[in-house]
């Protein structure tokens, strides 16, 4: 197949929940339902893997639990719910199949940012044929723009589009054209229809997230339907003077770090629980004890868990520290963004270092393909290169301000 094929999309259709569905939901009961969801998306990993995209009739019920509906604003019919139960909702679904938990979290978490566009966008999309969209957010290598009257002309080629084999709409970052030092980003929103998908996914680790790359030739953008990232990063974009719930002045950058870190730690947990599984299975070497009878396994595992568990809790304060910014409107504070993304890229590598411990303590067996260990570590492996998890600047941009110093890195 040729890695510069056109790829045919598969937006959502129509079968979104009713209003008496939805009012119907609480975060206890989208919690409920991703965690019976759970035995779905792991009976369905190998087949998201070769088919390199989320399981059609997965996605489907995924979209009947009704997660997509978390940050709309109430006022489009939407749930408003925040970031902390955001963590438990997702997190089992990535430990039942981490390319399809990462693609669901960051829809989700993209119709925030489309609640962050002008109202007209708003209503054009919630308002309009879509309750939510199902959206990737591009922004690598930024694309350009052209000044035309009442909007502008897009064109670029994005890489990373996750989530785009089952969108409607695609949320796609360029230049301005301002002339301004550093360059102004503006965040496009595009149906799907005006753009196309290239199949470039071929990749050994998340590859069921169908991450596929986007071109857009000469796309007319109407003015509202434009953000400015800068404004986004603060939470002081258009949406977040509309509504009176929070969530809507959330910083980008540290919820963008949570959304992503939230499949890493569902991987891990789901690796650690098939670790226990499968030491309980497998016979030491020329004798017939079990490996968990042995202590050299035991302390790797109980390494592994307590990370796994570092892990999550680093995530659950990340989660209460990004709404107390919201609530107190200090999402232009550089140092507490730093201080949070830092933290996220930790919890990040407490995941990495558990599975590799799982792995390694579980002999080449797990290295066959029907084993899901060999399928998380490759996960966690391409799900750490992300650039907001490269702990060496966090951990700089972190140290920088604990002494005074201004960032030298525009991802605060």
């Amino acid at each position: 197949m040729s890695r510069e094929e056109v790829l045919a999309t598969r937006p959502a259709g129509k079968n979104f929940l009713s209003t008496a569905e939805l009012r119907a939901i609480t975060p206890q009961i989208l919690m409920e339902r991703t965690r019976a969801l759970k035995p779905l998306l792991e009976s369905h990993a190998r087949e998201t893997e070769r088919l390199r995209r989320p399981v059609d009739s997965v996605w489907s019920a995924i979209r009947q639990s009704g997660v997509f509906y978390h940050f709309v604003p109430k006022v489009y019919g939407g749930l408003e719910f925040d970031a902390e139960p955001f963590v438990d909702i997702m997190l089992p679904l990535a430990a039942g199949c981490a390319s399809t938990g990462w693609v669901t979290s960051f829809c989700v978490e993209h119709n925030w940012m489309m609640s962050q566009f002008p109202k007209e966008a708003q209503d054009e999309t919630f308002g309009g044929a879509f309750p939510y969209v199902i959206a990737p957010g591009v922004t690598t290598p930024p694309g350009q723009l052209v000044k035309e009257k009442g909007g502008y002309r897009l064109s670029g080629r994005w890489k990373w589009g996750t989530g785009v084999m089952h969108a409607d709409w695609v949320l796609a970052a360029a230049v301005a054209p301002d002339g301004a030092v550093p360059p102004t980003v503006i965040f496009c929103a595009v149906p799907v229809a005006d753009v196309t998908v290239l199949d470039t996914w071929h990749v050994d680790g998340m590859i069921g997230t169908g991450s596929n790359d986007i071109v857009a030739d000469n796309v007319f953008v109407p003015e509202h339907r434009t953000l400015n990232m800068g404004h986004m990063r603060e939470g002081r974009a258009p949406g977040s003077f509309l509504y009176e719930n929070p969530i809507y002045r959330m910083p980008m950058l540290p919820f963008l770090a949570l959304t992503a870190a939230i499949p890493a730690v569902g991987n891990a947990r789901g690796a650690v629980d098939h670790f226990i599984q499968r030491m309980s299975e497998r016979a030491v070497f020329g004798t017939q004890s079990k490996h968990t009878e042995r202590p050299a396994t035991q302390m790797r595992l109980a390494l592994a868990h307590v990370k796994v568990n570092a892990a999550e809790l680093l995530l659950r304060e990340a989660a209460s520290r990004i709404m107390e910014v919201a609530r107190a409107g200090e999402g232009a504070d550089v140092t507490k963004r730093i201080a949070l993304r830092a933290n996220i890229a930790y919890a990040m590598d407490l995941c990495r270092e558990a599975i590799r411990i799982a792995c390694e303590a579980s002999g080449s067996g797990s290295h066959f393909l029907d084993n899901p260990l060999q399928r998380a570590l490759r996960d966690i492996n391409v799900m750490s290169s992300h650039v907001v998890y490269d702990l060496d600047s966090a951990t700089e941009l972190h140290g920088r301000a604990l002494i005074g110093l201004p960032p030298n890195s525009p991802l605060v």
